[in-house]
Parts: structure tokens; C-alpha cells; sequence
């Protein structure tokens, strides 16, 4: 019986619209999940004032790296050993007679970036990023300059990671020469930016490598008709009914992965290229395959099973870490002015439930899955390329206020944490300090 709920929910989510978040990216050509390239959310000139007499006296980040190829050539590997075989029998359709060469030109693009690297929209992301930060927070980069106060940028010690933190601080630097010598050397603390693959991440990894209800939830989103039904559409695009039909099951999903996530990667590399991977993969079908990634994301890195914390809870140390600057920043027990770090959608992801930020509120029991129909949560909003938190500290005396940014848009604090006005996105520190578990009683 739970199969069957499950796949009348997916069914109808294959002909009906979904409707995105209200923190969803605008993307206007497809379903990218968190391979989604980023844009930010909102215009900074459509930001609240800070109530009067406030100025901004700290910042701190954390953002996912920039857009980069993908991670390996597996996915061409296979659907390139595919569409050989169909060639030289003649069973490619006249559309899959281009698909091969847009496959080879896609795949040696990638490779001359080098696999899993920024490619030149990742590099612009981090500048374009560097550049509105400072924009956003113009007095505080004064203030910064003023006092000799210092930048600090730290990574998860991966290549994309450090490169995009390398490049955001050179920005950041010729953007404002004022404050160049005061932005550290970029240094690496994979405890902190790559927990999951840490000390801190055993019992997570634990999870991924040998949680039963995980593998057979996961296994049993995929086995559906929808998954098989959407393979078999993807592939006629490309090769005849009578090849398809040499193709068992699992082949023809997998090759069909392999297709869609060609497609999901050809937009990180728009500046090297053009392929036009939309033609080899219906709306539909990518949606489909995008909630498939999804699902296996929402499992593995986001709110996850409803009576379980397991696949958020090692985040509490990058959050302690916002708190530990942010107390330092007001007690002048810190030299910082800023504090920017570089991560991976496996740290911002989990970051996201534990703050309690838009579509990571939301997790699910056995009896009633992950959908798109009933479920905000999307790769595409919670952790695109480049992704990023920030808070703000502001100050007027003795008395802070803090405002969160995410993906550049101003963003409420979690369910129960109470702005200084109705309406407003400034929370007093000591506020924050109460919702979040970190002090007993709110400084009224």
C-alpha cells in the first residue's frame, strides 16, 4: 500500500505543475537541481534600513563554491559507449545523430577545466559575490579599513572551495584597495567546512554506508513506473524503439541519468560553450529525474526522517562557529571584521535545516515520503552553486542587531525566533542566542 500512495503522488507530479518555493532560483530552462547555477534573490536596494542609528560593524559568510564541471567523466563514459554501439548499427534517431558530438564537445570542455573544477561562470560568480558584498555593507569595508580590523577566509581545503575563496578575496581586494593588506592568507580547516567527511561526520557516514530504511526509501522513490516510463522517453529521443528495447531496466535508467545529468551540467559551462542539452530531454522527464536527485539529497544531507537529526546534526559546529565570531565581533574580544568561509552543498544543506531556513523545515515520516507535491524542499533553492548565508551585525551602543541573508535575499531566523519588530529581519543578538538553544532567557 505505501508503494502504490507513493507512486499516485509521483504520477501526478509528472503531469501537473509544481509549484516552486518562494525562495526558488529563476532558472529559465530546466531542472537542475542543486546543480542549479546561481543567481541571487533579491536586489540589495530593496533591503530593509537598519532601525535608526544602527551601523554594520561586522560580517560573516558562508558560501558554497562556485559553478564548476562536473566531478567526473562517468556519465558521458557511459552514454557515449551507448550511442557508439546505436551509431554503427543505425539506430541512432536524427536527433541522437547530433547528441554523441555534443556529448564529446561538453565532455572535452569539462576536461580542459579539469574535472570538478570552477569553470568560468563558478570564477565570475565569486567576484560578481565579492563585489555586492561590498556594495551591500559600504561603511562597514570603511569602518574595517579605518581600524586595520581583519578579513579572514578559510576553506574545506578542497581545490573549487579554495579557488573560490582565492578568487572572492583577490576581488574583494580590487574592488576596495583600502582593505587588501588586511585580508589574511586563505587557510583550510576541513573540521569546520567538511564535517561530513571528518571526525564529526562518523556516525552520518555510518548512515549513508549501511542505514537499511535510507537504502530501501531511496531504492523504493526510484523503482517506481514513473522512473522506468521517463528512462524509456529520454532514450527514444536518441536511439530507435528496437535499440531501447535491447536495453534492460536498470540500463535504461541509468542511461538515462547519464543523459540528464549531462544536461543538468551544461549550464555551469556557458561561458565555454554552447551544446543545447535541453533538445535531448522533455521538461517533464528532467523533472522527474530532478526530483530523483532530490530525493536522494533531501534523504542524505537535509531534513531527512522526521524522528532522526542524523543527517543535520554534525552541522552544529559551523553554526556554533557563526555564533563564536558573532559573540567575539560584540564582546571586542575579536579582531575581525569580516569572516568568510568556503564550502560544499554537503555542509550548506544541513546548515540550512539546523537554521531553519526556507524549505529545510520539513521532514518526513516512513508512511508519507518525499514528494515535489507535498514538500518544499528543491536542491535548486536550499544549495545552488554558490549558495551562501550571512549575517550582519549591527550596532548602536551597547545594543546589536543581526540580519541573515540567504543567497542575497533578506530571510527570516527560524519559527519562534522574535524580530525586533513584526515584520522586520533585524533580531537582537541575545534574541537568537535564546531561539537557538544557546542561552536560557532572553536580554529584554
Amino acid at each position: 500500500m505505501r508503494r502504490l500512495a507513493l507512486s499516485a503522488v509521483a504520477l501526478t507530479a509528472l503531469t501537473l505543475p509544481v509549484a516552486a518555493p518562494a525562495n526558488a532560483v529563476p532558472v529559465t530552462h530546466g531542472f537542475y537541481a542543486t546543480k542549479t547555477p546561481y543567481e541571487p534573490l533579491q536586489d540589495a536596494r530593496s533591503y530593509q534600513h537598519p532601525p535608526q542609528g544602527f551601523v554594520p560593524v561586522f560580517t560573516e559568510t558562508v558560501s558554497r563554491h562556485g559553478t564548476r564541471a562536473s566531478t567526473d567523466s562517468d556519465d558521458g563514459d557511459l552514454i557515449l559507449a551507448l550511442w557508439d554501439k546505436a551509431a554503427a548499427d543505425g539506430e541512432l534517431t536524427p536527433l541522437g545523430e547530433h547528441f554523441g558530438l555534443d556529448v564529446r564537445s561538453l565532455e572535452a570542455a569539462m576536461a580542459k577545466i579539469g574535472y570538478g573544477q570552477l569553470t568560468a561562470r563558478g570564477k565570475q560568480d565569486m567576484q560578481n559575490m565579492a563585489a555586492r558584498l561590498e556594495q551591500r555593507l559600504p561603511e562597514l569595508f570603511r569602518r574595517i579599513a579605518r581600524n586595520g580590523e581583519k578579513i579572514d577566509v578559510v576553506s574545506s581545503g578542497k581545490d573549487r572551495a579554495v579557488d573560490s575563496g582565492n578568487i572572492f578575496a583577490t576581488a574583494l581586494g580590487d574592488d576596495d584597495p583600502a582593505v587588501k593588506p588586511l585580508i589574511g592568507a586563505p587557510r583550510t580547516d576541513p573540521d569546520l567546512l567538511y564535517f561530513h567527511k571528518s571526525a564529526g561526520g562518523a556516525a552520518y557516514r555510518d548512515y549513508i554506508a549501511s542505514d537499511q530504511r535510507l537504502a530501501s526509501t531511496l531504492a523504493e522513490i526510484k523503482d517506481q513506473p514513473a522512473t522506468q516510463w521517463a528512462a524509456r522517453r529520454v532514450l527514444l529521443r536518441l536511439f530507435t524503439p528496437a535499440f531501447v528495447a535491447t536495453l534492460d531496466s536498470a540500463d535504461q535508467v541509468d542511461a538515462a541519468e547519464a543523459v540528464y545529468n549531462l544536461y543538468a551540467a551544461a549550464p555551469a559551462l556557458s561561458e565555454e560553450g554552447t551544446w543545447h542539452m535541453d533538445r535531448y530531454i522533455a521538461p517533464r522527464d528532467a523533472r522527474w529525474f530532478a526530483y530523483l536527485s532530490d530525493a536522494e539529497d533531501f534523504y542524505e544531507k537535509g531534513p531527512g526522517f522526521k524522528d532522526s537529526g542524523i543527517t543535520y546534526a554534525m552541522a552544529q559546529v559551523l553554526l556554533d562557529d557563526f555564533f563564536a565570531k558573532l559573540e567575539a565581533a560584540r564582546s571586542g574580544t575579536g579582531d575581525l571584521g569580516a569572516e568568510l568561509r568556503f564550502t560544499h552543498a554537503e555542509e550548506i544543506i544541513p546548515l540550512a535545516v539546523l537554521l531553519g531556513l526556507p524549505g529545510s523545515t520539513q521532514p518526513v515520516t516512513e508512511a508519507r515520503p518525499y514528494t515535489y507535491a507535498d514538500n518544499a524542499w528543491r536542491g535548486a533553492s536550499v544549495a545552488p552553486m554558490a549558495a551562501n548565508i550571512q549575517w550582519d551585525l549591527f550596532r548602536k551602543g551597547d545594543h546589536y542587531l543581526v540580519r541573515m541573508l540567504y543567497n542575497e535575499k533578506e530571510t527570516a531566523f527560524r519559527t519562534g525566533c522574535r524580530p525586533v519588530a513584526k515584520g522586520s529581519y533585524f533580531y537582537d543578538v541575545d534574541e537568537l542566542e535564546r531561539c537557538y538553544g544557546r542561552t536560557g532567557t532572553p536580554t529584554s
